[in-house]
């Protein structure tokens, strides 16, 4: 049976230009419809965090039917694995849902770039939501970005300016990872946009949750024949 590994933020806060601190945390309804996609095609899902720490949702987020969804999984969202006694020779694929959260924390976590950098050396599948995308730039810290030459997509600036967090947003993450040498591919605010560029899969904003987690489940059934 096939093993994804859900990375979530462990942040509650987004710290804005002008500091103002901006309450935010992961998105439900990233995380409710990929988990449930996944846990439907039978694939057995670990979720973990920096320090092992209980994740916060987005306030903003929680929402019918998302809410009724997180409460069934409450018990495993309680007590997530910390991301520094993993190892993804133990996974197929690591999948990082979005929310503002992993702004703050994965875009610069040390364990989520050992990960990152393993799964790519290794070839296994990496998926990624919406901000979930930030914790790709974790990567380039001391190093090659790994993802340099890729094409993905990512929650647009549009989005960010339009019905995001806005002008005071602390970095753009699409900005920041085409700087860092992505080839990044957007579609239209608020569009059902994946992108698959080997086994790097990639979803534009909440909208393209479902359609992710298919794909990330269509890659695994074609490694697994």
């Amino acid at each position: 049976m096939a093993k994804v590994l859900m990375v979530l933020t462990g942040a509650d806060s987004l710290v804005m230009t002008d500091g103002s601190v901006h309450p935010t945390g992961f998105w439900a309804e990233e995380v409710a419809a990929s988990h449930k996609v996944f846990t439907e095609a039978g694939i057995d899902v670990d979720i973990a965090t920096p320090g092992g720490v209980r994740p916060t949702p987005d306030q903003g987020s929680m929402v019918a039917p998302f809410v009724e969804y997180l409460d069934g999984i409450a018990d495993v969202l309680a007590k997530p694995l910390a991301l520094s006694e993993v190892s993804i020779d133990d996974y197929d694929a690591i999948y990082f849902p979005g929310g503002h959260g992993p702004m703050t924390d994965l875009a610069q976590d040390p364990d989520v770039a050992r990960l990152l950098r393993a799964s790519v050396d290794q070839g296994k599948i990496v998926g990624s939501l919406c901000h979930g995308q930030a914790a790709l730039l974790s990567t380039a810290a001391g190093g090659e970005f790994a993802f340099a030459g890729k094409r993905l997509t990512v929650f647009s600036n549009a989005e960010e300016l339009n019905g995001g967090t806005g002008e005071k947003t602390p970095y753009f993450v699409e900005t920041r990872l085409r700087e860092l040498g992505a080839i990044v591919e957007v579609g239209a605010p608020w569009s059902d946009t994946v992108v698959v560029d080997g086994t790097l899969i990639t979803g534009q904003n909440p909208q393209s949750s479902t359609q992710t987690a298919n794909h990330v489940v269509a890659a695994l059934r074609n490694e697994s024949r």
